[in-house]
């Protein structure tokens, strides 16, 4: 869902103690409006080429919600073109984070900057597209009413049957919001971060309340727009979403950042590797196994720091086993261990 508009009934849900900062004016921009030919749906204007140079910046910024500190002195730069996965369980400080880059709130301290200016202005937002997690859309417009509201805020709006068809909304297009279902609502916000050709994109949780299909659908939509030049970040609590679309992951937990670095560099922090194997023999307690579970069919999954020596155990201990797979560890491991172990430990990795 967009936020440069000041259409009161297509917003962000809020509440009192989540309602945002008084801000500037939030009016885009005027353009005049117009449709290039041979662009695809939702394709970034300006997008140029990915030279790397900051989009977006959060420079040792803190904010706070009375004595709960959510963020604390988080620094973050994602450069054009880039495809950010941010990651953190409920409460770590993603959707603050992503409320300040919006120009929602203001940090209690530090500098946010979008396309080098305040976000907080709304000639900086014009190039933003946003799905926040709560969208409010008016019950009593239809869906094209919508999409025509939210795109006449932009100088080059997606056409409304155009982004529809992207989005699968097509035979939806004359259905009121409030008749829509769960995962139909929030296909439609999504499609509405994209309708004024953002150059920057950011998505929190967008997937939430979609089928495995309709994930599928909307996550090739979040491909063809990085394809095109466009800069993504999103949060999700589905970590294989995160795995199956970023090439950069950000750790969050408890408003500071533990880890920074590309999807593989991420994975190989994680000591543990899986087995997988078929077995009827229980091999649980075979030596160097941390952790095991059943899949079904005899079919175990091992958890080991050595898997070398695990498969050399194994054959030659004399146990009956086949279908022997070694996978790399997955990004749900790799968090747990970071949290787990910064829990532990008592220290962060800024």
């Amino acid at each position: 869902m967009t936020t440069q508009h000041t259409g009161p009934d297509v917003r962000p849900a809020t509440s009192p103690d989540t309602a945002p900062d008084t801000a500037p004016d939030t009016t885009p921009a005027a353009g005049t409006r117009g449709t290039p030919s041979g662009r695809t749906a939702g394709a970034p204007v300006g997008s140029g080429a990915r030279d790397g140079r900051p989009v977006l910046v959060a420079d040792h910024v803190t904010r706070r919600f009375g004595d709960v500190v959510a963020l604390d002195d988080v620094s973050l730069s994602v450069g054009a073109g880039e495809l950010v996965g941010l990651l953190g369980p409920n409460g770590a400080g993603k959707s603050t984070l992503l409320s300040l880059i919006s120009g929602q709130r203001r940090p209690d301290s530090g500098v946010v900057r979008l396309f080098g200016g305040d976000p907080r202005d709304a000639r900086s937002r014009v190039g933003l597209g946003l799905t926040p997690q709560e969208t409010g859309l008016p019950a009593t417009l239809k869906v094209r009413e919508v999409v025509d509201f939210v795109g006449g805020h932009y100088p080059d709006p997606v056409p409304t049957g155009e982004l529809l068809a992207q989005f699968g909304l097509t035979d939806l297009a004359g259905r009121q919001t409030g008749a829509m279902s769960g995962g139909q609502k929030r296909r439609l916000a999504v499609a509405l971060s994209l309708v004024g050709r953002p150059r920057v994109v950011l998505l929190d949780e967008p997937t939430t309340g979609l089928d495995v299909g309709a994930r599928q659908a909307l996550w090739d939509a979040i491909r063809a727009y990085h394809a095109g030049g466009g800069t993504v970040l999103l949060t999700s609590h589905y970590l294989e979403e995160v795995q199956a679309l970023a090439q950069r992951v950000v750790v969050i937990d408890q408003g500071v950042v533990k880890a920074d670095d590309s999807l593989d560099t991420i994975l190989r922090r994680v000591s543990l590797r899986r087995v997988v194997v078929t077995s009827t023999a229980d091999l649980a307690g075979r030596p160097g196994v941390v952790r095991a579970d059943r899949l079904g069919d005899d079919r175990q999954e091992l958890y080991t720091p050595d898997a070398d020596a695990l498969v050399r155990e194994l054959v030659t201990s004399g146990v009956d086993f086949r279908d022997l797979e070694i996978r790399g560890a997955s990004l749900e491991e790799a968090f747990e261990e970071m949290v787990a172990r910064d829990t532990t430990t008592g220290g962060d990795a800024r």
